[in-house]
């Protein structure tokens, strides 16, 4: 298959590249910059190619001959700046909305594309008819530990809207929630998966690492499961 990888030098989106190769697949890797990465491949089966997500004339340029696209996009480079990225959500968090929007308008021109979008946890369901997004008292609970300013709230509602933005969709998409715990670690192809819960290990912990993230992320494109639904991992 022919895959996208929006966000590909993320701390996911570059996971998501380097099991799609593994797997065999051709991949296309988009960056706001594309050019460092380009000279830097070294990799077979992969180009890369830059875009504005932000810009649905963008994107619709660069989908031709996409089985899927993956975005994981984020403002800035959370990899590289985690506290960079975490200021500019707070600043702007209709921004993952925005994009959304972008990625549904693009997809106008090619409706057979599939779209996973990878957003956040926030908005699965903890208990019947309760999302931690539609509470501060819940989210405080979660930021505080994780050691995010409450201030990023808005960015978690941001992902949130997004979502709502895909739900009113009649386009092929995929909406991933990770776990609220997420952070590069061991690939062990071994973990759970959910629907608008999260998913929770015996600690009543919501964890998964960003390779376990990436294998769940390529078996949804190999064998899809949650068309136009969103699903969500966990250990």
């Amino acid at each position: 298959m022919h895959i996208g990888v929006i966000g590909a030098t993320g701390t996911i989106g570059s996971r998501v590249v380097t099991e799609a190769l593994d797997r065999g697949h051709q991949v296309t890797a988009f960056s706001r910059d594309a050019a460092p990465a380009q000279r830097e491949e070294r990799r077979e089966n992969i180009g890369w190619r830059s875009v504005d997500v932000l810009d649905p004339k963008s994107v619709a340029g660069v989908l031709s001959g996409l089985d899927v696209l993956i975005s994981g996009f984020q403002p800035g480079n959370a990899a590289r700046d985690f506290a960079d990225t975490v200021r500019r959500s707070v600043a702007d968090p209709t921004v993952y909305a925005t994009a959304a929007r972008s990625l549904v308008e693009a997809l106008a021109s090619h409706p057979r594309t599939r779209l996973i979008v990878i957003g956040g946890a926030g908005s699965l369901e903890i208990a019947p008819g309760v999302v931690r997004a539609d509470s501060d008292e819940l989210l405080h609970a979660v930021l505080d530990p994780l050691g995010l300013p409450r201030e990023y709230a808005a960015a978690v509602r941001g992902h949130r809207d997004a979502l709502n933005v895909l739900r009113t969709s009649n386009r092929l998409w995929t909406y991933f929630s990770p776990a609220e715990e997420i952070a590069p670690g061991e690939r062990t192809g071994r973990f759970r998966i959910g629907g608008d819960q999260p998913v929770l290990d015996a600690d009543g912990r919501s964890r998964i690492s960003a390779e376990d993230a990436a294998v769940a992320l390529l078996d949804e494109v190999e064998l899809p499961r949650f068309v136009q639904r969103r699903f969500t991992v966990g250990y």
